[in-house]
């Protein structure tokens, strides 16, 4: 028989979850760990002093801050911890990245992206901007096993690849939309990008990841997608309100401007992308995440681990899609936003709005379960703006889509809750 996820033994990492509060926000951020607080609260009462210095306390100071890079090394397979950058948040990753890369970006180059979570669209935007520069978007299209509804919408590699010209500079991507809960297979998509690339003559073609929405769900493996930056939030992976960047020894070698003070030498390492220190205490509080992933599988490995996470989580989806896509749900005019199929390449993040001769306002819909108590759902665009601007037919910008984003420790029955809850709101 194969092994389950111990959803009671998962639960009980999670002193937030003892309420009985159903959260089903989870894309806008995770709980957090308690080993993560004991962490934290370990360094800054046992080691909380400067980096670098010779005595003791400040060199047990710096091993626990360079753990973090180890760490986080180990979860998204990556070759060395010199790659690793860590940041307040993904939007400043990017900026940051953005930044750094300027120089190495010719003036009549381009850049394509897509209309996802801002983080990665809009610093490659001003640095376009900035530099006059072409950016192109990859653009969202119908899928067509779902041809009734128009806001059942995807990106396709078969769009994508007609954008790359000999004038193709750098590809910024997600691997899972915040919205529409699909997963992009990005290694495929990355080989592709190569392949076209080198046909048309592109001088370099780097590519970015946006793995925001992914970390939570699917293990990131950098070596095996072939990337050359990727980020994520720990925020969003049960750890601190910290950002990580992923960058190639190569990239950090042959594309990257360093940030950091001019008299410092950083060499080919993440410090180029990190200038000054983060909270010290928030990288050495990650190096728990691992730990607590890996407990999840009785093997103790992390491939593992996150196969139990996805084989739940489909769990999770059924009861809820399968409500939403429901003829019951169809005819009060419910309109799933993405993949209406329950299967691998989608992940508990549901996005819907209420169409029809009786279309309900998202954040009507949403205040409703605010009045009651006890269950915290949202609306909105979450940032992905021009992915919201762009479905049709148009919706209120501000106004939205609902979303309810499930992880590995909610439970069926909090779904089950959950849509009992939905079918009396749109009875």
């Amino acid at each position: 028989m194969s092994p389950t996820l111990d959803i009671a033994k998962a639960r009980s990492n999670f002193p937030a979850l003892k309420d009985g509060f159903i959260f089903a926000d989870n894309a806008g951020g995770s709980q957090c760990l308690q080993s993560v607080v004991d962490h934290i609260s370990d360094y800054l009462l046992n080691t909380n002093c400067q980096l670098g210095a010779d005595y003791s306390v400040s060199a047990t100071s710096t091993k626990r801050v360079a753990d973090g890079a180890v760490s986080a090394a180990l979860l998204i397979n990556a070759a060395s911890p010199e790659e690793i950058a860590f940041g307040s948040s993904s939007t400043m990753h990017v900026e940051n990245l953005a930044r750094a890369l300027e120089n190495d970006i010719l003036a009549d180059e381009e850049i394509i992206i897509t209309p996802e979570h801002e983080s990665n669209c809009g610093p490659w935007k001003k640095l376009g901007a900035r530099r006059g520069i072409t950016v192109k978007l990859w653009a969202a299209t119908q899928i067509p096993e779902s041809p009734n509804n128009t806001y059942a919408v995807q990106l396709a590699l078969d769009t994508l690849l007609p954008l790359v010209t000999s004038k193709t500079r750098l590809v910024a991507f997600t691997a899972c939309s915040n919205i529409l809960g699909s997963i992009t297979d990005v290694a495929k998509v990355v080989s592709a990008l190569r392949e076209e690339a080198k046909k048309k003559g592109a001088r370099k073609l780097e590519v970015c990841v946006d793995c925001v929405a992914y970390a939570p769900h699917r293990r990131i493996d950098v070596k095996a997608w072939d990337v050359d930056y990727c980020y994520f939030s720990f925020y969003k992976v049960y750890g601190p309100h910290i950002g990580m960047l992923y960058a190639r020894k190569a990239s950090l070698s042959n594309s990257i401007t360093s940030l950091a003070h001019h008299f410092l030498k950083v060499d080919a390492t993440s410090y180029k992308l990190q200038p000054g220190g983060p909270g010290y205490e928030l990288p050495y509080s990650t190096t728990a995440v691992v730990p607590y992933l890996q407990s999840l599988s009785p093997s103790g490995d992390l491939d593992d681990a996150f196969a139990l996470i996805a084989a739940h989580e489909q769990a999770l989806l059924a009861p809820l899609l399968g409500y939403l896509t429901s003829p019951e749900a169809r005819a009060r005019g419910v309109c799933v936003v993405g993949n209406e199929k329950i299967d691998m390449n989608r992940v508990p993040t549901v996005s819907f709005v209420v169409a029809g001769d009786r279309k309900m306002a998202s954040k009507d819909l949403v205040a409703v379960f605010d009045k009651k108590g006890g269950m915290g759902i949202r609306y909105g665009h979450f940032y992905a703006y021009t992915l919201i601007d762009s479905l049709q037919p148009k919706l209120d910008i501000n106004d939205g889509i609902i979303r309810i984003s499930l992880v590995h420790y909610n439970t069926v029955e909090e779904v089950e809750t959950l849509v009992k809850e939905l079918k009396e709101v749109l009875a």
